[in-house]
């Protein structure tokens, strides 16, 4: 009873922060900055390489884009500079899905540890934040809105997989996941996603339907690469700073992998309309 009050005290008081922030832009960036260096030390235990470089490497990434229109009293380079993150980004993403199906066991070098740490660890935390600037005007709902797919398609996936779960979906890395829980998460996204389209004036219902696809599938992969990470290292958690529930990486793991893919669709957006 006390283990179950302690972890729900600590996810309360993580979602009270993040929920809290997102209603001011600069709270956003400070929130995120933390989140992320918080990340990038749990992230060195996994792949046994550690830096100061990596948090000053963190620091200018995620300082420059969060804080651009200020920084070079325009916008002008933004677009451009986002994209060439993007594509780095989501490139190291899809080797790191390739690499799920790899039953090697990897040390890390200096230089992959900083690759990873920037592209994996740190780079979808400037994603997070262009994800509520993607207008060029800050919008936090878009972004909640995220947040809300993620923990439904999380919740629920792990209560169909729970009951009814029959079918492995990746057995050698997370023996607990299931076809069974995974096509639950995405049913019970897809209807959260009409009540997010039908109650915010921010996209439209065919948009939130794709975006939580998006958000299932890269959110479930996002998982599987943190607990192959993990599964390397030989620890359960990436670390203990949320009581009952690890670390903070275990919980952002499924958003942070599927941000550059939810900024990558709503770039596509702007473009086509």
């Amino acid at each position: 009873m006390r283990e179950t009050l302690i972890r729900a005290a600590s996810g309360l008081l993580y979602v009270i922060l993040l929920i809290g922030s997102l209603f001011n832009a600069h709270a956003v960036i400070i929130l995120f900055f933390i989140f992320g260096l918080i990340c990038i030390a749990e992230f060195q235990k996994l792949t046994q390489v550690k830096s100061y470089f990596f948090y000053v490497n963190f620091s200018l990434l995620y300082l420059i884009f969060g804080y651009w229109p200020y920084l070079f009293k325009s916008q002008v380079g933004l677009n451009e500079a986002s994209l060439i993150l993007l594509s780095a980004t989501i490139l190291v993403q899809l080797l790191l899905i390739q690499n799920l199906f790899s039953t090697k066991t990897k040390k890390y070098s200096k230089f992959k540890a900083y690759i990873y740490t920037t592209l994996y660890a740190s780079a979808p935390f400037v994603f997070l934040v262009l994800i509520a600037n993607y207008s060029s005007v800050f919008n936090p709902i878009v972004l909640l809105s995220s947040f809300i797919l993620v923990w439904v398609n999380d919740s629920f996936a792990y209560l169909v997989g729970k009951n009814f779960g029959r079918h492995k979906l990746f057995e050698s890395i997370s023996p607990k996941k299931t076809i069974e829980g995974f096509l639950g998460g995405l049913f019970f996204s897809f209807i959260t996603s009409y009540f997010i389209a039908t109650f915010t004036e921010t996209l439209t219902m065919v948009h939130w339907l794709i975006l939580s696809l998006i958000i299932s599938v890269f959110g479930t992969l996002g998982d599987l690469v943190e607990s192959k990470f993990k599964r390397q290292s030989n620890v359960k958690d990436s670390g203990n700073i949320m009581p009952g529930h690890g670390g903070l990486l275990d919980r952002l793991d499924s958003i942070i992998f599927a941000a550059p893919f939810i900024y990558l669709f709503l770039r596509i957006i702007q473009y086509v309309s």
